[in-house]
C-alpha cells in the first residue's frame, strides 16, 4: 500500500478503486501521517491558524437527521445572537490576535440578505486586516455574491457526502443533493474561498462514499476541507447510531492532506470530542487549523449540533491558552494573522 501512498502524494489523484483500497485497510498508517506532516509543513511551515468561531443562532429550519438543533428537535435550546452581540464577540477575539472570524449558524430566516450584508460590512470595516468566514448553509447565488461583495472571504458548507444515495439517508426528501452541490460551486464562481467538508463514520457511510467524497474534491478543488466524526445526539433519528472513530478521523485527514496540500483543515471540536488528543492527533496527521469559540459562553451548550461537545464552558482567552500549550507540547505553533491559502510551498514559515 506504500506504492498507493507514495502515488497520492507525487499526482495528487487517485482512481475509486484506489481510494477504496486505502480507505477500506487503513494501511501503513504511521508512514502516511509522516508523508503528510511534511506535505502541511512544506506550504505552512509549523504553522496552526486559529480562527474564532462566532455560533450565532440554533434556529434551523432544516431537518437533518444527523443535527441536534434539527427542526423537530422540539428540546432544543434556541437563541438568537444580535448584531451588537456579534460585533462584541470580534471585539473581544481581535484584541485575543484572532484575525480570522467564523459565523456559524443554523438555516435561520431572522437573518436576512439586508442583516448579514450590513453585519460583514461592518465588521470587515472595523477590522479591515481580518478575514470573514460564513458557514450559515444554503442560499440563493445572489445572497452569496451580496455577501462576497459585502466583503465576507471564505464560506464553509459541508457537502456531507458525495453519494446522493447516501445523501437521502442523512438527510429529509425536502432537502436535495443537486442544490447542496450547486451552492459550492456557486461559491466558488463567485470567488469565494470555498470550504466542503464530511462526517466520518455517518450512518450507512461505505468505503465507496469516501472515495466519491476524494473524487469530488479532487474535481471541485476547494480551499478548506473540514472532516469530523459523526458523534450522535440523543434527539435525533440517529441517536442509537454508532459514532465515527478519531482513528479513522485522521487517517482520512491525512489522505486530504496528500490529495491537496495546500488545504486548510481544521481538527475539528468534534475530533476533540471524541478523543481527549483528537485535535492534537489530527494535525500530527496534517490538520492545521484551530477554532476556539468566540460565542458567549451563556449560550454555547445551546449551539448543541452533537452530544458532549467539548469546551462549551471555557472563555475565549482560557481556550486560547490551552491550545497554544496542546500544540506547543507537539512542536507546533498558534500563530495570528489571516491564515489564506498558501500560493506556493514556503508560503508561511511557523514563526510568521
Amino acid at each position: 500500500m506504500r506504492r498507493l501512498i507514495d502515488k497520492l502524494a507525487l499526482t495528487h489523484s487517485l482512481t475509486k478503486e484506489e481510494w477504496i483500497s486505502l480507505i477500506a485497510d487503513r494501511p501503513e498508517q504511521e508512514y502516511l501521517f509522516a508523508k503528510a506532516r511534511r506535505a502541511a509543513q512544506t506550504y505552512y511551515g509549523n504553522a496552526v491558524f486559529i480562527r474564532g468561531l462566532i455560533e450565532f443562532t440554533s434556529y434551523c429550519k432544516n431537518n437533518c437527521f444527523y443535527c441536534g438543533i434539527r427542526r423537530d428537535n422540539r428540546k432544543a435550546a434556541r437563541y438568537r445572537l444580535g448584531k451588537e452581540e456579534i460585533l462584541d464577540c470580534c471585539r473581544q477575539g481581535y484584541g485575543l490576535g484572532f484575525r480570522t472570524f467564523v459565523l456559524q449558524g443554523g438555516e435561520d430566516a431572522y437573518y436576512t440578505d439586508d442583516l448579514f450584508a450590513g453585519l460583514i460590512s461592518e465588521i470587515k470595516s472595523s477590522y479591515p486586516d481580518c478575514a470573514v468566514t460564513l458557514s450559515a448553509g444554503e442560499k440563493p447565488k445572489e445572497s452569496y455574491r451580496r455577501f462576497f461583495e459585502a466583503g465576507a472571504d471564505r464560506y464553509l458548507l459541508r457537502h456531507e457526502t458525495a453519494d446522493e444515495a447516501h445523501y437521502r439517508i442523512l438527510h429529509p426528501a425536502e432537502m436535495s443533493f443537486a442544490s447542496r452541490i450547486r451552492c459550492l460551486t456557486d461559491l466558488k464562481e463567485i470567488g469565494f474561498q470555498t470550504g466542503c467538508g464530511f462526517m466520518v463514520g455517518s450512518p450507512g457511510q461505505t468505503p465507496e462514499h469516501l472515495a466519491e467524497d476524494m473524487l469530488f474534491i479532487t474535481e471541485l478543488k476547494p480551499d478548506m476541507v473540514g472532516i469530523g466524526p459523526f458523534v450522535p445526539h440523543h434527539n435525533t433519528p440517529f441517536a442509537g447510531e454508532a459514532g465515527g472513530t478519531a482513528e479513522q478521523t485522521v487517517y482520512l485527514l491525512a489522505l486530504l492532506r496528500l490529495l491537496k496540500p495546500d488545504l486548510l483543515i481544521p481538527a475539528t471540536t468534534a475530533l476533540g470530542t471524541v478523543d481527549p488528543d483528537g485535535r492534537e492527533r489530527g494535525v500530527l496527521a496534517g490538520a492545521n487549523v484551530v477554532m476556539p469559540n468566540l460565542s458567549p459562553v451563556g449560550v454555547r451548550k445551546q449551539y448543541a449540533l452533537y452530544d458532549n461537545k467539548i469546551c462549551t464552558g471555557d472563555e475565549a482567552a482560557e481556550c486560547l491558552s490551552c491550545l497554544k500549550g496542546r500544540m506547543e507540547r507537539i512542536g507546533y505553533r498558534i500563530v495570528t494573522g489571516r491564515g489564506d491559502p498558501a500560493k506556493e510551498p514556503g508560503g508561511i514559515s511557523c514563526t510568521t
